[in-house]
């Protein structure tokens, strides 16, 4: 009897441990099916997903990367939209036509007066109309090309009919009718044109090279209206 009773606690024992060694396959069964995989995600079935997060970084990295060269070069067009200027405004780009006509003009007359003039002032102020406003009409083709503005390449009809009446003219009366009209009127015109682009010129490259044919003009027409004015027969009347 005692020893029935000993082997029955002997058989509830080695159950009760059976139970609990189930039990324990059990728990680390689960514990394994609910470890997160690779990319950190558990599978309903606890089977190991596929997924690489590493890949997905990669991926991820790349396509931040993509973007990243996208705006580089969106920026790199930016710097070069910059270095070639953006499209003038309608007053920047007449105050740039308006200085580059003046310029051909005073070139184109000075020329005649080079080789037209008797006086040697005048010659000497007609080559000075060549060169001062040659180099100045360098300048504004310059500014021209890179911002997109297309200058005019003949004389407006006001100076066409100017420069076709003075070359029917010859000695004095050729010195007198230039000085009178490319000399002072054609300076004060130009004079006029500038000073009133300039109050509606925005950009700052436009404004600079306004800015740098203001004294020059101003010169010009000071000396012109000096030899206007002079007696005959001592300068442009020579």
């Amino acid at each position: 009897m005692q020893k029935n009773k000993t082997l029955k606690g002997l058989l509830a024992v080695s159950a009760v441990a059976a139970m609990f060694s189930a039990f324990g396959v059990q728990a680390q069964t689960a514990t394994s099916s609910t470890t997160p995989n690779q990319a950190g995600k558990v599978t309903k079935d606890g089977a190991m997903d596929n997924t690489n997060s590493t890949g997905m970084e990669m991926r991820d990295k790349a396509g931040h990367s993509g973007m990243s060269g996208a705006t580089g070069a969106s920026g790199a067009g930016q710097t070069a939209a910059g270095a070639a200027g953006a499209k003038l405004s309608a007053a920047d780009e007449k105050a740039v036509k308006d200085m580059a006509m003046a310029d051909m003009a005073e070139v184109e007359t000075g020329k005649l007066a080079v080789s037209k003039a008797q006086s040697a002032e005048v010659k000497a102020f007609g080559q000075q109309m060549v060169d001062d406003h040659g180099q100045a009409l360098t300048k504004v083709q310059a500014l021209a090309q890179a911002r997109g503005v297309t200058l005019p390449t003949e004389l407006d009809a006001k100076h066409k009919a100017m420069s076709a009446k003075l070359e029917k003219l010859s000695g004095a009366e050729f010195d007198k009718a230039y000085m009178a009209a490319a000399g002072v009127k054609d300076h004060k015109d130009t004079h006029s044109k500038l000073v009133s682009n300039s109050k509606k010129i925005k950009d700052a490259d436009v404004k600079a090279l306004a800015d740098q044919h203001m004294p020059v003009v101003e010169q010009h027409l000071k000396a012109a209206q000096q030899m206007a004015s002079a007696k005959p027969g001592t300068t442009a009347g020579k």
